[in-house]
C-alpha cells in the first residue's frame, strides 16, 4: 500500500492501493470476471473498499473541511468508516471526540494505520452496531452506507434511531441505486472518484445530504 493524499483533500493522507499491492489474495471473495481494473501495468483485481477512498466518504470529508463547525467539539460516529477518511476529516475539523464502526477486520487495521500517519486519534468498534441503539454520539457521519438493498435495509431503521435520539446524520452518496432520496435533503455536491470508476472517465457529481425523519411516522 502506498501512502498517498486523496484526491481533491490532499491534507488528508491514506494507504491506497496500487498494482503491486497484493490485495488481490484479499480480494478472493469478488469475482473475478466481474471485478477487473485494468491499468498501466496489467488488470488488477479491484481493491477491497478499505483501500480506496468511496466517493460518499470523500465528499463527507470534504464537506466537513469545509464547514468544521459541522462537527466542532461534537461527539462524532463515522458510520462504516473503511479506510478512516472522515472519522480523519472529521478529527482534523475539530471534533470532540470520532469513533468509527467497521466490521471487516481489515479495515479496522486499515483506520488505526492511517489514523497515525495522519496524526489523530480514533477509537474503533468492530463489530455491527446498526442492530442496536446508537451510541452516544451528537452526530453520525454515514459515507456510501446505501451500496446495496440488504446494507439499506438494516441502515435505515438505524438512522432513524439515531434522528429519534437527537442524533444529526448526514450521508454522503454519489446517488447509487438504494439511496432514500425521498428521505434527504441535500446540502452540498462535489466532483469526485468513486470506487472502481476507470481511469479517465468523468467524474459525477456526489452529494452531502441531511438524513430527514419520514414524514409518514410523523
Amino acid at each position: 500500500m502506498r501512502l498517498v493524499p486523496v484526491p481533491g483533500l490532499p491534507q488528508i493522507l491514506l494507504y491506497t492501493a496500487h498494482p503491486a499491492s497484493g490485495l488481490r489474495r484479499l480480494a478472493e471473495w469478488l469475482e473475478p470476471e466481474d471485478n477487473i481494473e485494468a491499468d498501466e501495468d496489467g488488470p488488477e483485481a479491484q481493491p477491497p473498499y478499505w483501500a480506496y477512498a468511496w466517493a460518499g466518504g470523500a465528499v463527507l470529508a470534504r464537506f466537513i473541511l469545509d464547514r468544521p463547525q459541522t462537527v466542532a467539539g461534537r461527539r462524532v460516529l463515522d458510520l462504516g468508516a473503511g479506510s478512516g477518511l472522515v472519522g480523519i476529516a472529521a478529527t482534523k475539523a475539530g471534533a470532540r471526540a470520532v469513533l468509527a464502526a467497521e466490521i471487516d477486520r481489515n479495515g479496522v487495521a486499515a483506520i488505526g494505520l492511517n489514523a497515525a500517519a495522519n496524526g489523530v486519534a480514533i477509537t474503533v468498534v468492530d463489530k455491527d452496531i446498526t442492530t442496536g441503539p446508537p451510541p452516544a454520539v451528537d452526530i453520525v457521519l454515514a459515507g456510501d452506507v446505501f451500496y446495496g438493498h440488504e446494507v439499506a435495509l438494516r441502515v435505515t431503521p438505524f438512522l432513524d434511531r439515531c434522528l429519534a435520539a437527537g442524533i444529526e446524520v448526514l450521508v454522503g452518496d454519489p446517488r447509487r441505486t438504494d439511496l432514500p432520496l425521498s428521505r434527504l435533503r441535500l446540502l452540498a455536491e462535489y466532483q469526485v472518484p468513486d470506487f472502481g470508476d476507470a481511469k479517465g472517465v468523468a467524474t459525477k457529481p456526489s452529494g452531502v445530504f441531511s438524513f430527514e425523519a419520514d414524514d409518514r411516522c410523523r
